[in-house]
Parts: structure tokens; C-alpha cells; sequence
């Protein structure tokens, strides 16, 4: 196991930092550069043990607690987000739904490979009519004889679909239900007859990260392709998934921060106007001590979240909610400023880390939840309680 060649988790903590700080960071132009994540990169992470950090030791993973979790988050992702897409969409949304909700033959499948960052798994939810509203989705699963199921509809916006070895599909079973009642959760391995990947779309940032539309066109599955093999589960096993992957977000946003806060306070401590640095100006020191702040109220309140988990607490809905909310809209105020302390170079795309950041993090305020969203669901959750 990879942690075994280390100390303890400290140890293990620092290599990821290191590796972080050193080769992540200065490879970063290789990701618009190439448009993708360059493969002796990707042998990086899987070398590290990114790709298993989330997944038990029984099935080949690192076992790490959600708060060591978190803890790497905040040191890996110092480095460009995109790296995280890489392995996120395994770590989180689809390997935890298979924890929770499938069969021991079909986790003794996937886990393995996955935690080897061998099996890379996609995330097949969202529609076009059918995104924070997932009980509307339209994709289908038709019985075909005892044999298997027959999968046909239209994705979007999967991340890693380009990459992935197979997509947990969510599809309605049950064409008369309404709601979340009649869909049920599809393990579909990629090269399965039937699916259609689109192109990447160029996107606001987030370069070499791919989510493309994907199609399912009467892609016949196995019986055994049924999570757990039950019907009328899928939107639960994505709730187990989406929870674990908002935290998870939350401190990726918290790592960005830190990221810009050190980009910004490095320039306002060189840049001189007036005879001295302009981080002594009061307007530049108050934007720089909000941002570190914010960024600290962030860390602590994923933290919280996260030792919730470990202490294996029924972790309050809201509370996810609030650090995925909070997080992803302090880290978008701290880019707005990084590129105001820096000025004309916080513009410039080809003489500033800054202008890619801010570009980067705008994303997490809508995916995994918009903040309104998670505003809803926060208020929903407090009036619950009267």
C-alpha cells in the first residue's frame, strides 16, 4: 500500500505537497498547452496514490479519513484545479455510491482498479432539462427479456467522459413514476456498444478538463450492471456521492485560495509605488487581510465538516450545503482581488498565474450545486427546524 512506504500521514502529506508546489505548479501551461492533462502527469498522481485516497484499504485504496481528505485537498489543489478533475469524479461521486449501494462482486470489479488509478469512473446524471432538478431526468432503462437492461438518452456536462473506463448512469426504470422514485443507478463500462462521447467544449477555464455531452443509443447492459441490483436507488447512491464530492470542493476551493492569496501578497510585497511596497497601503492590506480571513473561515469550516463525517455523525445536509456554499463564493472574491492588487499584470494571461485562476474558480459556484441551489437547500433546512 502506498502510505506504507511512508511514516505516517504527515509524511505522506508532505510528499503531496511537495509534489504540489514542485512539479503540479510548474506543469501547469502543459494542460492548455497539450489540452488535457499530459499522461507522465496523470503516472504522477496514480504514482502518489491520488486516485485511492477516498477508497478502503480492503479494496486496495489508502483508507484516509475525510479529514485527511481535506487536508490533502488544501495542499494538492495549490495547484491548477484541473489536475483534481483528473481523479475527482473516482474519488468521490462514483466510487462512494459503489461503497454504499453495490454488490461485493461489482465493488471487487471497480474499487481495485479505480483506487490504482486504472479505472477511472464518470459521472452520467445531468441532462439537458434535467440539472439541480435531477428527479426530471429523461434517460431510460427498459428490461431487455431476463437478460439485461437497454439504456438509451442524452448527458451533459460529464466530466472525464473522454477518459473514463465506465460511467455510473443514473436512468428511470420505472416510466411511470414521477420524481426521484423510478430512477435507478447503471454501472456501463465505456466500451460498451451504444455510447456516444462528444467532442470537449471549449470552456470559461478550467483548460484540459473535459465534460462532454454523452449519449446512450439503446446500449444493451447486463442485469448485473444494476447497482446493488436493486431498482429505485439511483438518486440516493448520487446523494452518497454528491455529498462527499461537495466537501471535497469546498476545500478545493480553500486550496485555490491559499494559492492566490500567495500570488497576490508576493506581488504587493515587491511591487513599490510611492516609495514602498503597496501591500502598506491600507486599500491593498485590507484586501489582503479579508481574502486570508475568509480563507481561514473556509479551512475551518471544512475541517468541521469533515471530522462530522469521521466521528460518523448523520452529518446535517445543511452543513454540507454551507460549506460548499461559502467556500466556492469567498474563493471567487479572492480571485476578484487577486487581479485588483495586481493590476494590469492580474490581467495579463501571459505574465500571471492570476488571470487563469480567476478564470478557473468562477466554475465552482455553479457545479455540484449553484449557490442558489445550496441557498435553498440551506433555508429549506432552517425553517425545517420552527
Amino acid at each position: 500500500m502506498i502510505l506504507g512506504t511512508y511514516k505516517n500521514f504527515e509524511e505522506y502529506l508532505k510528499a503531496v505537497r511537495e509534489l504540489s508546489q514542485t512539479l503540479l505548479i510548474s506543469s501547469e501551461n502543459r494542460l492548455s498547452l497539450e489540452d488535457g492533462i499530459p499522461e507522465d502527469l496523470v503516472n504522477a498522481l496514480r504514482d502518489i496514490g491520488l486516485f485511492g485516497i477516498s477508497i478502503p484499504a480492503e479494496y486496495g485504496g489508502l483508507g484516509l479519513s475525510m479529514e485527511e481528505q481535506v487536508r490533502l485537498t488544501f495542499e494538492f489543489c495549490q495547484a491548477s484545479c484541473v489536475y483534481r478533475s483528473r481523479f475527482s469524479t473516482t474519488i468521490g461521486l462514483t466510487s462512494q455510491a459503489i461503497l454504499d449501494f453495490a454488490s461485493e462482486g461489482q465493488k471487487e470489479k471497480y474499487l481495485p482498479n479505480m483506487a490504482k488509478g486504472l479505472c477511472t469512473g464518470a459521472f452520467a446524471l445531468t441532462e439537458v432539462e434535467s440539472g439541480s432538478d435531477a428527479g426530471s431526468l429523461k434517460t431510460s432503462a427498459k428490461r431487455h427479456g431476463n437478460d439485461g437492461w437497454i439504456i438509451s438518452g442524452e448527458k451533459r456536462y460529464i466530466t472525464n467522459a473522454p477518459q473514463a473506463d465506465v460511467f455510473l448512469v443514473m436512468a428511470r426504470t420505472d416510466p411511470t413514476s414521477t420524481g426521484s422514485d423510478g430512477i435507478s443507478a447503471f454501472l456501463v463500462d465505456a466500451g460498451t456498444v451504444g455510447i456516444k462521447i462528444g467532442d470537449p467544449p471549449r470552456m470559461l477555464g478550467n483548460e484540459g478538463s473535459h465534460a462532454c455531452y454523452v449519449w446512450f443509443e439503446n446500449c444493451e447492459v447486463p442485469a448485473d450492471s444494476l447497482v446493488g441490483g436493486q431498482e429505485g436507488r439511483g438518486l440516493k447512491a448520487a446523494l452518497r456521492g454528491i455529498n462527499h464530492a461537495r466537501l471535497h470542493v469546498a476545500a478545493t476551493c480553500v486550496g485555490q485560495a491559499i494559492r492566490l492569496i500567495a500570488e497576490m501578497t508576493e506581488y504587493a510585497s515587491q511591487r513599490e509605488q510611492f516609495g514602498k511596497p503597496i501591500g502598506e497601503f491600507g486599500q491593498i492590506a485590507a484586501m489582503l487581510a479579508d481574502s486570508q480571513a475568509e480563507m481561514a473561515a473556509g479551512r475551518s469550516l471544512c475541517l468541521d465538516c469533515a471530522r462530522q463525517f469521521d466521528a460518523g455523525d448523520n452529518i446535517p445536509f445543511i452543513d454540507i450545503a454551507s460549506a460548499k456554499l461559502f467556500c466556492s463564493e469567498m474563493v471567487s472574491r479572492v480571485a476578484d482581488r487577486a487581479v485588483q492588487v495586481m493590476g494590469g499584470l492580474g490581467y495579463m494571461e501571459d505574465l500571471s498565474n492570476v488571470p487563469r485562476l480567476f478564470r478557473d474558480v468562477r466554475l465552482f459556484r455553479i457545479f455540484e450545486g449553484a449557490s442558489q441551489v445550496q441557498q435553498g437547500n440551506i433555508a429549506r433546512s432552517m425553517m425545517r427546524g420552527y
